[in-house]
């Protein structure tokens, strides 16, 4: 999907700093410290334009939640999005997911969610996949010991190699869903994405995996 260009995206993000932190490299180690708290911190890669990590933090207001998103002309739209809602729990980082080890120190961050991540179909692209060894490796290194990973898609494919990925990887896997919202699974926050593949009756897969650390 190509993105369009919004000129007017990097001056609106340096309005915000307080919300799409500039400088997460600085952070590091002390993100409750951006909070004000000490409750768990929970990220999302590949944020998109907000709607699971904003519908996440108004659920639950005793979790820190930070959107991570790569893409400047997308993460413009979920920093509006946390503009209008003002829930005191959201802050947003516009970098790679492979810098995360020197944002966060391990054991910083309590869960890691996937949503609806680039399937990367051909197999030359296999080590962009978010599921691809070298990103578990990364997620480890910030998480606590048996910390997890959520993980939903749209995309057959993707789920089936997520599950040997991350069973590769000696994760342990819970709560495998075929069909999520013919689950009996409570308390889903779905994206954008989930609500337009889903309204055109396309399954949402789901699997909730741990670190045997």
């Amino acid at each position: 999907m190509r993105l369009r260009n919004k000129p007017w995206a990097k001056d609106f993000i340096a309005q915000h700093p307080h919300l799409l932190i500039p400088q997460p490299k600085e952070v590091m180690g002390s993100w409750n410290s951006i909070f004000k708290n000490d409750n768990p911190i929970h990220i999302e890669v590949g944020t998109g334009k907000g709607q699971f990590i904003l519908g996440m933090a108004e659920q639950n207001p005793d979790i820190n939640y930070i959107g991570v998103e790569l893409a400047e002309s997308v993460v413009v739209a979920a920093l509006q999005k946390t503009i209008e809602s003002a829930l005191p729990n959201v802050r947003l980082l516009n970098v790679n997911a492979e810098e995360l080890p020197d944002i966060f120190k391990s054991g910083e961050v309590d869960r890691v969610y996937l949503n609806f991540s680039d399937p990367w179909p051909k197999k030359r692209h296999e080590k962009r996949r978010l599921t691809y060894r070298t990103f578990l490796e990364t997620y480890e290194r910030i998480l606590p010991k048996n910390g997890e990973i959520h993980f939903k898609t749209d995309n057959q494919g993707l789920f089936e190699y997520s599950l040997t990925s991350l069973s590769a990887y000696g994760m342990l896997l819970a709560y495998i869903s075929l069909d999520l919202h013919k689950s009996d699974f409570e308390g889903n926050v779905m994206t954008e994405y989930e609500e337009k593949f889903s309204a055109k009756g396309q399954r949402i897969y789901r699997v909730e995996a741990k670190y045997q650390n």
